[in-house]
C-alpha cells in the first residue's frame, strides 16, 4: 500500500473514530466539534512497559486543557491482520476541538508544554493528522 493511501486511510479513520467517541455526537445535542487532532507515536523502547505507561500518563494529563472538547487515548487494536491497518505504533491520542484557534491554544498551553518536555525523550517518531470538517449538503446522510 502507497504511503499516500495509507494516509488517506488513516485521516478517514480518524474521522469515524472521532464520531464515534464525541460525547456530543453520543449524545445528539450539539455538534460535533470541527478539528480532530490524531497523534501516533512510536516509541524509542517499544517493549518497556515502563515507557508506554508513562507515555499513556503524559496523554491522560492533556485532557485538563480546557480547549479540548474530547480524548481519546489508545495503543493498537487487536484486529485483523490487513495490508491497510497500520499498527506499528505504540499509542496514540486524538482530541476534538470546536476550531483552529481551540486547537492553537491546546499547542501553546502548558500543560501540553509540560508533556512535550516530560515525555517526548520516550518517543523515536510522531506523526500528526490534523483535519477539519466539511460540511455535508442539505439531503445527504453524513
Amino acid at each position: 500500500m502507497s504511503l499516500t493511501s495509507r494516509r488517506q486511510f488513516l485521516a478517514t479513520s480518524a474521522l469515524a473514530t472521532a464520531a464515534a467517541v464525541s460525547p456530543s455526537h453520543a449524545a445528539g445535542t450539539s455538534a460535533m466539534p470541527k478539528l480532530v487532532h490524531h497523534v501516533f507515536f512510536w516509541l524509542k523502547n517499544p517493549s518497556s512497559k515502563e515507557d508506554l505507561a508513562t507515555l499513556l500518563a503524559g496523554i491522560r494529563s492533556l485532557g485538563a486543557i480546557e480547549t479540548i472538547r474530547s480524548i481519546h487515548v489508545g495503543v493498537p487494536a487487536s484486529t485483523e491482520k490487513r495490508d491497510v491497518v497500520e499498527a506499528s505504533y505504540s499509542a496514540s491520542e486524538l482530541l476534538l476541538f470546536d476550531d483552529v484557534e481551540g486547537q492553537n491554544a491546546y499547542q501553546a498551553h502548558p500543560v501540553h508544554q509540560k508533556f512535550v518536555q516530560d515525555c517526548s525523550g520516550l518517543w523515536s517518531k510522531v506523526v500528526v493528522y490534523d483535519s477539519v470538517s466539511v460540511d455535508v449538503p442539505a439531503g445527504s446522510k453524513p
